[in-house]
């Protein structure tokens, strides 16, 4: 309504009145058809599987028709009743709001707040003075409250020389010095009661109820005056208070509430007759200016809420409403709520539960146009109502047949009195639209009209989800509704989503524009990347992210690039293995199963064993519904594929072992990308589809070709296979590639590259089984870290290895306090013994370390490892490993780095020209200077360089014209690659 409204220029409800309701809601049904199209194209472009040709839609007849049935046996069982109250109240929308539904948007905003005085009638020279941040309320002022049990005082300004009266501890706010005012005689609150003021304005002077002060405990200490402003029909307390004191009545008013349903000062309020209540606020002050009623005015910067659909402020007026009894049902709530499983599950127990047990009765009318109609119908006395729940029961009741029951419709149809009261009239409001969505398990099925088998087994569902703020608007819908129908929660489990906020933390706003497109996201990036982005951040956790693109372009080069590299590896090796070999590669998963008992494979016994446990773990953690400690799992399994299980082992997929060994390691290669596609499909629909679509190619016709294999999203997530783990395998690559990442970390910091072989590797840790497990590996640490030799050690001492402890200041901090500065030098005066009994608290029985009567912890210090001076070790630590790396280099070590150098280069040059390995191509060669010393390894080492790229490499001196070729450069050597036309 708010967009139709924004489009056709309506300023409240004489527009629509002379457009007439019909063509104002076939507007809306035509732009709820529109949004319809474009949701079904973005739904379906970010990969969710949904069948719009079997949806409902709120407006749909059958599904506004259960909404009605719902609410008449809420009706019947005496939920349902008309009341007065003070609501949120949208000046947008021109409608009360849910309480839930003003928590839902709340903003950062400046508003004036004025101190005003209110003489007292019987000594006009002392005044009370209020505080408010409204001042549009004032005109509708009709008494004053203050806190009878604390303390006030009557001061004496002495700038404008006049008496003052407001609360003790708020007197600093208004006077910032001192010496600006005298204390003349302080009082509690309750010796003001009953005191009669003189109005702000004439408008209702005549109220013989009002204009005095009354006592409630509601007036707090920590804002304002102490003194408040009571406008009844514009606060929820205030209509309280007043209401309590007698200054109104329900039956006999007065009622004091001067502005139409589009916010504006009526006649009532002469001055201000026609403005906006927020714009009138200058006007006002004004006012009360020139009346010398103004002691101080400020801007106030504090959270206010506006309309979640307009964005508009929300004002608190008393509205007539339709209301479910809410407040009686909270016990219920609770233990309903109690019965579901939530994750994250402080939300349930703390944010959800706290709501529930604060509930209130829940205002479902709204003064409006397009929506489910009321299905009241009343007589003019009001005294007969008539609840209709369906359309065959209208029918019954009034003679009427109707196919829709749009407002259109119904508000012509009258019932006849069974009273005798004439013809009963619909109400003219509609249902919240909150109340339609908590009805949705039901009327999605048109239940009870139909699908009541179908209900019956899908109630209560098994699982949904949503955002976190929606613990006050659909999961709270929800469970109302279905436990005052049902008695039980609508749903077993729920997965809460955080927030995603713009980049700098902002809720994200169309009008502020402050987010990207995401379909622009999704033609940049695809959908996959913002998808997995979104489920490894903290939105899974019901925390908010704040959104930053460079995160979605972090997923494709992180995750999505070498998991595909590692196909592309898969595919042009199983080519290759067709030319050189004549061997037509067939995945065999049965093979593969069967020959992992004898597969002599570290690294195949490994990763197999490590998928299985996989398995298991996204079992058990998908059965509890957290996401959060599944994907990142997933995403560390591809970091484990194609860093680790691919880099070793790219020799065996390549054909450079025996036949046999290469069909193995393919057959597990693909193996694991068959099984990380499946464990992706849900997350990454669309990647996952197209490499398994690939990895088809591979399998046997017969199995490849049957209804289920015919796409990824067919397949059941893979069971595990426990005679294949091989925990014994997984923690010593565990410690393996622990030693191996150290290893790169004293080469970063060493500035060598990996590509250059380094003589010596030693490995210390003072347990012998963990270092027989990083022995049964060897091979891999020394390929892996491109080292000569591999050395095993208990003996830290026996390579002049020392420890110094440093303080971790963030977590010493906290528990030593002001020792800190003290605590500093003993802990790096600490000798290696001590250091040793810290680290090894918890491993066995040694004391505590106390310093200075400060128990020490190992997270308390930092442990720095160091070599002795004039050695040719670096060294680094970390997990209980002790890695000293020799950084230094003989003449053939740095000729096999040279080697290294060239053929990269060339691999990478081949990769930039879109090469691949079945290319027939020849790589020319020429450096300068010719006497430069990879020129003389260019040279001498033709033979080696050719038996790894596996293709000629001859001087560029040696290049005709008379070749047909492409042509590639690179830097200081420079590389000429002939791709030979008559080879495609």
């Amino acid at each position: 309504e708010y967009e139709i409204d924004k489009t056709l220029d309506i300023k409240g409800p004489d527009d629509v009145a002379k457009m007439g309701i019909a063509t104002y809601n076939n507007h809306c049904r035509q732009i709820v058809m529109r949004y319809a199209h474009e949701w079904e194209d973005i739904v379906d472009r970010m990969g969710r599987w949904i069948d719009f040709r079997r949806d409902y839609k709120t407006m749909y007849p059958w599904f506004m028709e259960s909404v009605w049935f719902i609410f008449k046996q809420l009706y019947e069982k005496g939920f349902v009743y008309r009341g007065f109250k003070v609501m949120p109240y949208s000046m947008g929308c021109c409608t009360p709001l849910s309480n839930f539904e003003a928590g839902q948007n709340y903003r950062d905003v400046d508003d004036p707040a004025v101190w005003v005085s209110f003489p007292l009638v019987d000594d006009p020279t002392v005044k009370l003075v209020a505080w408010t941040t409204t001042p549009w309320t004032l005109p509708s002022n009709l008494a004053l409250c203050v806190n009878p049990n604390s303390t006030y005082v009557k001061i004496l300004d002495k700038t404008k020389h006049e008496v003052f009266i407001l609360m003790e501890k708020r007197v600093s706010e208004l006077y910032k010095k001192p010496d600006s005012y005298q204390v003349l005689e302080s009082f509690k609150g309750s010796h003001l009661n009953g005191m009669h003021y003189t109005p702000l304005f004439p408008y209702f002077a005549h109220v013989k109820t009002a204009f005095h002060v009354l006592c409630d405990d509601y007036v707090t200490e920590d804002s304002g005056t102490g003194v408040v402003h009571q406008a009844p029909y514009f606060g929820e307390d205030d209509y309280r208070v007043c209401l309590a004191h007698g200054v109104i009545n329900k039956d006999t008013g007065p009622v004091v509430c001067p502005i139409d349903a589009q916010c504006r000062f009526t006649d009532e309020v002469k001055d201000f007759q026609g403005q906006d209540v927020k714009h009138a606020d200058k006007a006002i002050i004004k006012y009360l200016k020139e009346a010398k009623r103004l002691v101080h005015q400020s801007v106030m910067k504090h959270s206010y809420p506006f309309c979640w659909r307009s964005d508009t402020p929300l004002i608190y007026r008393a509205v007539p409403s339709w209301f479910i009894r809410v407040e009686g049902m909270v016990d219920r709530l609770l233990a309903n709520n109690s019965k579901a499983y939530w994750v994250p599950d402080f939300v349930k127990e703390k944010r959800f539960a706290n709501w529930l047990r604060d509930a209130r009765d829940w205002a479902i009318s709204r003064n409006r146009y397009w929506g489910n109609p009321m299905p009241l119908w009343i007589s003019d006395d009001g005294q007969e109502i008539v609840c209709v729940g369906s359309i065959e029961e209208l029918k019954q009741l009034s003679g009427v047949s109707v196919d829709d029951i749009h407002r259109e419709v119904v508000d012509e149809i009258t019932i006849p009195s069974r009273l005798g009261k004439g013809l009963l009239r619909r109400i003219p409001e509609v249902f919240d639209c909150w109340f339609e969505s908590g009805s949705m398990p039901y009327a999605q099925v048109h239940y009870p009209f139909d699908g009541r088998r179908t209900f019956m087994d899908t109630f209560p569902a098994d699982f949904i989800a949503e955002g976190i703020d929606q613990t006050r608007g659909w999961f709270y819908t929800l469970l109302v509704i279905s436990t005052a129908l049902f008695d039980q929660p609508p749903f077993k489990n729920l997965i809460v989503n955080g927030i995603v906020l713009a980049s700098n933390g902002e809720k994200m706003s169309k009008r502020k524009k402050n987010y990207p497109d995401p379909t622009k996201i999704f033609d940049e990036y695809g959908a996959d990347a913002l998808r997995l982005y979104l489920i490894t951040s903290p939105v899974v956790r019901g925390e908010s992210l704040k959104f930053k693109e460079e995160g979605v372009r972090d997923i494709l080069k992180d995750v999505f690039l070498p998991w595909y590299n590692a196909l592309r590896l898969l595919i042009q090796s199983c080519d290759q293995l067709k030319i050189d070999r004549k061997v037509n590669f067939i995945y065999d998963e049965k093979r593969l199963y069967a020959s992992m008992s004898s597969n002599t494979n570290v690294m195949d016994t490994w990763i197999v064993s490590y998928t299985q446990t996989l398995l298991d773990f996204v079992k058990q953690e998908m059965d509890a519904y957290r996401l959060y400690t599944v994907v990142p799992r997933l995403v560390k399994y591809i970091d484990m594929l194609t860093n680790w299980y691919v880099k070793l082992n790219k020799k065996r997929f390549k054909g450079e072992t025996i036949l046999e060994d290469c069909l193995v390691s393919l057959n597990v290669l693909c193996y694991i990308l068959l099984t990380m596609a499946k464990l992706m499909a849900p997350f990454t629909p669309f990647l996952a589809e197209y490499m398994y679509q690939i990895l088809r190619k591979l399998m046997p016709q017969s199995s490849s070709s049957s209804e289920q294999e015919l796409s990824v999203h067919f397949q059941m997530i893979p069971k595990s296979h426990h005679s294949l783990v091989n925990k014994d395998i997984e923690r010593a690559v565990a410690a393996v590639q622990t030693v191996i990442g150290l290893g790169r970390v004293v080469r970063e910091r060493k500035v060598v590259p990996m590509k250059y072989p380094l003589p010596e590797f030693v490995v210390i840790h003072k347990d012998p089984s963990v270092l027989k497990d990083v022995e049964s590996l060897e091979d891999f640490v020394r390929e892996g870290l491109n080292v000569r030799k591999v050395t095993l050690s208990q003996d830290r001492e026996l390579y002049g290895v020392e420890m110094r402890a440093e303080p971790n200041y963030p977590t010493l901090g906290k528990k030593a306090g002001a020792k800190v500065k003290s605590l500093t030098q003993q802990i790096r005066d600490m000798s290696d013994a001590d250091i040793e009994k810290l680290l090894s608290k918890g491993q066995d029985e040694s004391p505590l370390t106390i310093i200075d009567e400060v128990p020490i912890e190992s997270e308390d210090v930092h442990i720095v490892y160091r070599v002795a001076k004039q050695t040719r070790f670096e060294a680094t630590a970390e997990q209980g490993f002790v890695v000293l790396l020799d950084y230094t280099a003989d003449a053939a070590l740095k000729d096999e780095g040279l080697i290294h150098e060239i053929t990269s280069r060339v691999q990478k040059l081949r990769k930039e020209a879109k090469l691949i390995p079945t290319d027939d191509i020849t790589i020319y060669y020429s450096v300068e200077p010719p006497t430069s010393e990879i020129a003389r390894v260019a040279s001498e080492q033709r033979d080696e360089i050719e038996a790894i790229l596996k293709k000629p490499f001859v001087p560029l001196s040696n290049l005709t014209n008379k070749e047909n070729s492409n042509m590639v450069k690179d830097g200081e050597i420079d590389f000429v690659i002939t791709l030979h036309t008559e080879s495609k």
